[in-house]
């Protein structure tokens, strides 16, 4: 079979990223510019400050990459992009990228949601193989899916509030962490010790998660100690906070793949570097007999490599899209 290379863009929040993948496994090129550095004096990502800088990166990172890569558009056989969700504006820019690259070259155009783009972030490590529970934890997303083969989909649970990045960096503001809150907890956690009681948030038998709950534990504890006059131990309050996400996200996760007979499990998602969860789920998957694959750090994070390992997939399936596709902020993963 003719080898096939795409050309993926992804700038669904504030990184804008190119990438070349061949056969949705291998990376020949790959550019990620970030804007952390100017969103966090802001304390998070501002969407119209993340649009106008996609604008002015977006060329310059496609150029690069077809030069890290050594091709030319002539090499490429089809252009994927991100079309959600995401941040509107940023998502537009990306669309628009790709399908004036689609209609000016004549190449296939391949439209990737972006949790499935976290998804197959795990093909890039080793074929992915099926059935499979896939835990996607990100500042957007809690989610657990079984899948059955490749793109088949099914979401058998996921958050009815906050996501779990998202409850990251709000507790990590509200103990005087700065931005992004989620790995100054990670790290801050291996100093402290679990001293603060915290509820288990929703410990029931769904596939649901919420954290909003613990969230605001988390803000009344911090209230009524100031209140008291005590000091916040960071350390030990990060640690407690971590706990009971990881303690909840893995209970259920096992069960999950016990209850749908699954012996292999991929995590994906920027919470999937955390690595107190990574640790927590290994040793948990080697206790009983699961095989866990989860991504490189520089594949958790929003990045093109996976939108093109997804995309190859997407593109043996026959998905295609013309010139009308358009952004979409919420989309369901199907």
């Amino acid at each position: 079979m003719k080898d096939i290379y795409i050309l993926a863009i992804e700038s669904s929040c504030d990184e804008t990223s190119v990438s070349i993948i061949k056969n949705g496994s291998l990376e020949i090129a790959t550019v990620v510019l970030s804007q952390m550095d100017i969103h966090a004096k802001y304390g998070g990502v501002v969407p119209e400050i993340a649009s106008r800088k996609h604008i002015e990166n977006i060329t310059i990172v496609i150029e690069e990459c077809l030069q890290k890569g050594s091709m030319c558009m002539d090499d490429i056989d089809a252009i994927a992009v991100t079309y959600g969700p995401g941040l509107i504006g940023s998502l537009l820019v990306g669309v628009m990228a790709a399908k004036t690259i689609s209609y000016v070259y004549d190449k296939p155009l391949i439209p990737v949601h972006h949790i499935a783009g976290h998804i197959y972030a795990n093909n890039l490590m080793e074929p992915m193989s099926f059935p499979l529970i896939a835990l996607v934890v990100s500042g957007g997303h809690t989610d657990l899916i079984y899948m059955k083969d490749h793109y088949s989909f099914e979401k058998i649970g996921g958050t009815l509030d906050d996501a779990v990045g998202e409850a990251f960096d709000k507790v990590a503001r509200v103990i005087g962490l700065p931005y992004p809150g989620g790995p100054m907890i990670d790290r801050l956690s291996y100093e402290g010790h679990d001293t603060y009681s915290l509820p288990l948030p929703l410990d029931d038998l769904s596939y649901q998660f919420s954290f909003s709950g613990l969230k605001s534990a988390v803000i009344n504890l911090v209230h009524n100690e100031k209140q008291r006059g005590n000091m916040i131990r960071q350390a030990d309050l990060a640690t407690s906070f971590q706990n009971r996400v990881v303690d909840i996200l893995c209970k259920k996760t096992m069960r999950a793949l016990s209850e749908y007979h699954v012996n292999h499990l991929v995590v994906a998602g920027g919470v999937s570097a955390n690595k107190v969860l990574r640790d927590r789920l290994k040793a948990l998957c080697e206790q009983n007999g699961v095989h866990l694959c989860v991504p490189a750090m520089c594949y958790c994070t929003d990045n093109a490599a996976m939108i093109g390992a997804a995309a190859y997939f997407a593109y043996l399936n026959g998905r295609r899209a013309d010139l009308n596709l358009n952004a979409r902020a919420t989309d369901i993963l199907k």
